[in-house]
């Protein structure tokens, strides 16, 4: 037991429960700055993320935050989208160091406006929608479902990165009326598969260090444990700015 790995693994497990944001975001850089191989960091935190988010969807499908029609539907789009990844990696085996910077700056930028978007949430609702809809009606948009499925699938696959900070983004612009704390349920549900996929892919390419997965989980579960559970009693508007906040430090260290 290495208590560094295990302290980074219960913070970064807390935050994802409470957020649905800070899995790849923020481990990644984590174990990148504690020296691992950049390629075992991405495969390692896959299947961190997977077994991790697992503990998480217990406690908000007991508290009903999870939408599994949304889920499903993303699903359909990201794990054929994440298999064919893995397939391209080991066929092709390309540098992806400068795709995966591009990505990066990319989801930077996204989730530092989705950030004022996510404060002001409210106020664009009654701008573009008017004041008098309902959450009762909210429609299901499957091919837009699908196909960021289909985007969130390669990112995650190929940096590790944008399972919850780039999931919670896409869910909040498709289902702006849905409250942010079934958003964040839904989130963590579509990326328990999704990460255990790529995950594995990774695994069977030699991309995990076994060791350093089992440090982080001792950490990680009891901390996102925690965190779910303060979703559920944490409101919607207080909600709201701590997502943002982390939406804003996830951005500003994926640009910077």
């Amino acid at each position: 037991m290495e208590l560094p790995f295990i302290v980074a693994g219960l913070l970064v497990g807390f935050i994802v429960g409470l957020t649905g944001v800070g899995g790849g975001s923020l481990m990644t850089p984590i174990l990148l700055w504690f020296g691992i191989n950049p390629v075992t960091a991405v495969g390692t935190d896959l299947l961190y993320a997977a077994i991790t988010k697992s503990g998480g969807v217990l406690v908000h499908q007991r508290a009903r935050n999870i939408d599994w029609r949304i889920t499903c539907w993303l699903a359909a789009g990201s794990i054929p989208a994440t298999v064919l990844t893995l397939a391209v990696l080991h066929v092709l085996k390309p540098d992806v160091s400068s795709l995966n910077s591009l990505i990066k700056h990319g989801l930077g930028i996204a989730l530092l406006l989705t950030s004022v978007a996510i404060v002001f949430k409210t106020r664009l609702l009654a701008w573009t929608r008017g004041e008098n809809v309902q959450p009762h009606e909210v429609s299901m948009p499957q091919v837009r479902t699908v196909l960021i499925g289909i985007v969130l699938g390669a990112i995650v696959t190929l940096t590790s990165i944008g399972a919850g900070a780039l999931g919670t983004v896409a869910l909040f612009l498709l289902f702006p009326l849905v409250p942010t704390s079934r958003l964040v349920g839904t989130e963590i549900a579509h990326a328990v598969p999704l990460t255990l996929v790529a995950g594995l892919g990774h695994a069977g390419l030699g991309n995990i260090d076994w060791h350093l997965l089992l440090n982080l989980l001792c950490g990680s579960l009891p901390g996102i444990w925690a965190g779910s559970h303060l979703t559920g009693r944490v409101p919607d508007n207080a909600l709201r700015p701590v997502l943002a906040l982390m939406l804003v430090t996830v951005g500003l260290k994926l640009v910077l």
